[in-house]
């Protein structure tokens, strides 16, 4: 049947069955017999015929965009299984967030080139959300809420958010507590409003909302805000990914250790998502499992 399938989209492109017959050097004959073969498998008529022009009717028109994908994903497939007989090879486009992408997707693809030395990576960083359809892209780092979407979601990590100042800091100004102390501290945070998902929220306190914290410095730069803890500036919440090379030096100091996470913050996460039935699919799966290798089922940067 697909054959027949790609007989009548070329019918529809090339606007005749004279002209798809001189394309691929068969009889016309042979043309009609297959469009007569699919109109009788969907029990509907494609085309609306005369001696002088064919036009699609209602149902050709709505089938169309579905026979051109249909002929897609059975090309995505033949690449798919064609990849599994080989060593994995071409190009594969990834994007992750800036600082996390820095910090440990750059490690990570370092040990995964090397496995698979055929391979070559082009890595996008970049804060903003990037569409992998409209930027042809394989594989996305996201970090957060993930939204309603077809693509397929592998996830990496939990996501944590710590608050920590530098030991400085606590020796000038005192060490709090409980969050609720955070209000009569200097508190660093993001330049954003409302403030993003997650920020400044700790379990038990408010019903999860945002502490209304203040502060004399804001920055919409998360590697910026950890200079500025680290400068003794105030106070930061940041992700532990972030800072966990800082708490194992004693750079930084972790405030409330024995506090969970947030319920809501919990129940989102580090993902890998990447669109089904792409030609790099293989590639995707197999850079999204070395990343969990990588990271581990208790992630690295949560271990200290």
């Amino acid at each position: 049947m697909l054959d027949e399938i790609k007989t009548f989209i070329a019918v529809v492109s090339d606007g005749s069955f004279s002209a798809v017959a001189r394309g691929q050097d068969i009889a016309v004959s042979s043309v009609t017999r297959k469009i007569d073969a699919l109109e009788a498998e969907l029990g509907v008529k494609l085309f609306a015929r005369s001696s002088r022009s064919i036009t699609l009717t209602d149902a050709g028109t709505q089938f169309l965009p579905r026979a051109r994908s249909i002929v897609t994903e059975m090309d995505d497939a033949r690449h798919m299984l064609a990849d599994l007989h080989a060593d994995p090879s071409g190009l594969l486009t990834v994007t992750a967030p800036t600082a996390f992408g820095r910090m440990h997707v750059v490690p990570a693809v370092a040990s995964f080139l090397e496995r698979y030395p055929l391979i070559q990576m082009d890595l996008h960083l970049s804060d903003d959300f990037v569409d992998l359809l409209t930027h042809r892209l394989d594989v996305a780092i996201r970090i957060g809420v993930l939204a309603d979407s077809d693509l397929v979601a592998t996830r990496l990590a939990p996501m944590k958010r710590l608050a920590c100042a530098s030991p400085a800091y606590l020796a000038r100004h005192g060490r709090p507590d409980s969050p609720e102390q955070l209000l009569q501290h200097n508190c660093l945070s993001v330049a954003s409003t409302p403030l993003p998902y997650g920020w400044w929220s700790f379990s038990g306190v408010r019903n999860e909302a945002a502490l209304p914290i203040k502060g004399n410095f804001k920055s919409d730069d998360t590697e910026a805000l950890l200079a500025a803890a680290l400068a003794g500036m105030g106070i930061a919440h940041l992700a532990s990914w972030m800072v966990c090379d800082m708490l194992r030096a004693g750079k930084l100091e972790l405030l409330f250790p024995d506090l969970p996470a947030p319920v809501k913050v919990a129940q989102t996460g580090i993902h890998a998502v990447r669109m089904p039935g792409r030609s790099h699919e293989t590639k995707a799966q197999l850079f999204i499992a070395h990343l969990k290798s990588c990271f581990g089922e208790v992630p690295y940067w949560d271990k200290f």
